[in-house]
């Protein structure tokens, strides 16, 4: 039954349920025929990868291993961060058409309003993958590799319950933080996590003393930190003047520093709070005993194996997919090869990156 859930939550979070324009027959066709538009090209041609902001360290990590990545398999990076929005990002896919991209990697800052810009590049011959965030409102994608983002979201309900419960008995008060609206793996974390804790609202083992339970209540415009800390700082004064806070669903490691320091700041001891990417301070704080948990979405791995994308495409191979069904737009169904994500807590700290070259030294 979970298995089930999860299935039509993802389809629910990354497009709607109902298909515009097309029946299921379409949508089928069109998943058989993607990724078919190139038999090979030339080694040394150009591969567009267009990020989104740089919110996190996992973003600007990627940014050089992309680099280091495909300029040392002979082909020619170019790789553009849109710091500055959607506009930008619009832009620079239009340059890489024009410079004769074979492959575009999207990390879109926005995934619905990148649709004239992927029909391009398709009708000039570039396979486009969409990398962590789903594109939507489009049929100009062909591939989809991410973290299995809704397995986040459990990971990060469950760690919240277990935390809590390792300090004291339930009842628990609790606080929802969801990311940016614009991110279509906002919701999916969201959805993921409280499909874990919704049960425990509805039986009163939890309770969200905001009363903002609802995605649109909890969302962090651009994943912003001086959001969310303005944000925990207006719940703690509305609802928690003289009641405890237990625990904080937090979706990434930046949101989860912000809301710790206002909690801090507000001199209320610290909750269990969730995190996700591993960032350096965030590992540290697991260490100090502040922040709970993070999520080890290793990029090294996900990077590595968008360029493997990359070579079997040059060389007119199959892709590796390991989803063929439960990704999908409003328009069609997109071939995916997700990877495991891992939850990280005090518990192994000190494991979860002994391969890492920037982590292993600090939980050492």
């Amino acid at each position: 039954m979970r298995k089930i859930a999860k299935t039509l939550t993802v389809l629910a979070a990354v497009a709607t349920l109902s298909l515009t324009g097309c029946g299921r027959s379409d949508v089928d066709a069109e998943a058989a025929k993607a990724g078919t538009a190139l038999s090979g090209f030339p080694q040394d041609a150009v591969i567009g990868v267009a990020l989104p902001k740089k919110t996190s360290e996992n973003w600007t990590l990627a940014e050089k291993l992309f680099n280091d990545g495909l300029s040392s398999a002979g082909f020619k990076a170019n790789v553009q961060f849109a710091n500055n929005g959607v506009s930008e990002q619009q832009n620079q896919i239009s340059t890489m058409i024009t410079s004769g991209a074979k492959v575009i990697v999207v990390g879109a800052v926005d995934g619905a309003q990148l649709g004239t810009q992927l029909q391009q590049a398709k009708d000039a011959g570039a396979v486009i993958i969409a990398y962590d965030r789903m594109l939507t409102n489009t049929k100009a994608i062909d591939y989809y590799v991410a973290y299995d983002n809704f397995k986040v979201g459990e990971l990060q309900g469950q760690a919240l319950l277990e935390g809590m419960q390792a300090k004291k008995p339930g009842p628990y008060n609790v606080e929802l933080f969801a990311g940016s609206p614009d991110d279509a793996n906002s919701k999916v974390f969201f959805d993921g996590a409280m499909s874990v804790l919704k049960p425990k609202i509805d039986d009163g083992t939890l309770k969200v003393v905001s009363g903002q339970a609802d995605f649109q209540q909890a969302v962090t415009q651009d994943w912003k930190a001086e959001n969310a800390q303005r944000r925990m700082d207006s719940l703690l004064s509305g609802s928690y003047a003289s009641g405890e806070l237990d625990g904080v669903l937090s979706p990434n490691d930046t949101l989860a520093r912000a809301i710790i320091t206002s909690v801090k700041s507000a001199g209320k001891s610290v909750p269990v709070v969730t995190g996700q990417d591993s960032e350096v301070e965030s590992v540290k704080s697991i260490l100090a005993g502040e922040q709970y948990s993070t999520i080890n979405k290793d990029t090294r791995k996900i990077v590595e194996h968008t360029i493997t994308m990359v070579k079997d495409l040059q060389q007119g191979l199959a892709l590796e997919i390991n989803d063929n069904r439960n990704y999908k737009n409003e328009f069609k169904r997109v071939p995916a090869f997700l990877l495991p994500p891992t939850i990280v807590t005090a518990a192994n700290v000190k494991t979860a990156y002994v391969d890492d070259p920037t982590l292993g030294p600090i939980t050492k």
